[in-house]
């Protein structure tokens, strides 16, 4: 016979974990993982090769590339960080935020990219220098291809369109299906998929502006080209930047939500006189709610008026007896 009293097992009942990892966490790091090891093996293969048959455009590749595996090392790491230090009591609301933090740092490394191909594109614009174009064009296309793997296995696959017979609703459940992939997106994987879709971006580029060049002797298409890609990698990464950075700083994710709960507490003259929400991982909402009531009744109560709103991960709730009811 279990030898715990009744408020024992209700305590206990009440506990709970703060496991606020992303749904698809997992596949997600070993997807990452994968792609470093793509980008190293053709690091080392163009590094190796351009000391081999004397190629600087190849090392310079092969260098360019590393950049690249850096990037993607930050949202391996933490990943695995995250996993590994998920059930940490140190962390008050768990690791569920460390993606953003890793994609917020990405950004930043992206930002600096964008500045390091506009000043290397206005150097050239200034001072042109000769282009071995039958070097450069087999590298810019072996690059994109890669890109274009790395790319792919990054996608965000997991969240489809969903779409609806009737009118009528077509436009809320779309509009709802915006913020539930917002609250669920993983920023994480999105500055991984950002890196090698902005390379994506300015090997094609490059590509176009390698030929137009070549057949029309421009040379300072070139570094135009280059100044384009720039612009490119410095607005996604403007992107990131704000994504991530509304995650660390505790911005409400889903405007909607809000109202999704008064409509669910604000019954019989309680009133909602104070709300607190937050993203605290991937799928992930954290929330405090204070409720004035005249008839107060356990937390538990409200909680279970809440239980449908599945992006709740997390919900405190405060009730202040108020006698007039308002």
């Amino acid at each position: 016979m279990d030898s715990r009293t009744v408020d024992e097992v209700r305590i206990d009942d009440l506990r709970h974990d703060h496991y606020f990892l992303g749904e698809t966490h997992d596949r997600n790091e070993r997807k990452t993982w994968i792609v470093i090891a793509i980008c190293t093996v053709m690091m080392v293969a163009e590094i190796v090769g351009g000391i081999w048959f004397g190629s600087v455009a190849l090392i310079a590749d092969g260098l360019h590339m590393s950049t690249h595996t850096g990037a993607l090392l930050i949202a391996a790491l933490a990943y695995t960080y995250s996993r590994h230090y998920a059930n940490d009591h140190r962390f008050a609301f768990g690791t569920g935020k460390l993606g953003d933090l890793a994609a917020f740092a990405s950004a930043i490394v992206l930002a600096m990219i964008a500045l390091l191909i506009a000043y290397e594109s206005v150097e050239r614009f200034f001072h042109p220098v000769p282009i071995a174009f039958n070097e450069a064009i087999p590298i810019a296309f072996l690059g994109l291809a890669v890109n274009l793997v790395s790319a792919w296995l990054l996608r965000d696959d997991h969240h489809h369109d969903h779409h609806h017979d009737d009118d009528d609703h077509h436009h809320a459940a779309q509009e709802d299906h915006d913020h539930h992939a917002a609250y669920r997106r993983d920023n994480n994987l999105r500055a991984a998929f950002v890196h090698v879709a902005a390379d994506v971006v300015v090997s094609v580029l490059v590509i176009v502006g390698l030929f137009a060049a070549k057949a029309l002797d421009w040379l300072w298409l070139d570094p135009v080209v280059g100044l384009v890609g720039a612009a490119v990698v410095a607005i996604w990464s403007w992107s990131l930047v704000r994504s991530a950075g509304a995650v660390l700083l505790d911005m409400s994710p889903d405007p909607t939500l809000p109202q999704k709960i008064a409509d669910r507490l604000e019954q019989n003259g309680d009133r909602i006189f104070d709300l607190h929400l937050w993203r605290v991982g991937p799928g992930h909402v954290a929330g405090i709610v204070s409720v004035a009531t005249s008839q107060p009744q356990g937390a538990s109560v409200y909680k279970r008026r809440l239980a449908d709103l599945p992006s709740l991960s997390h919900i405190t709730v405060e009730v202040e007896l108020h006698r007039d009811g308002h």
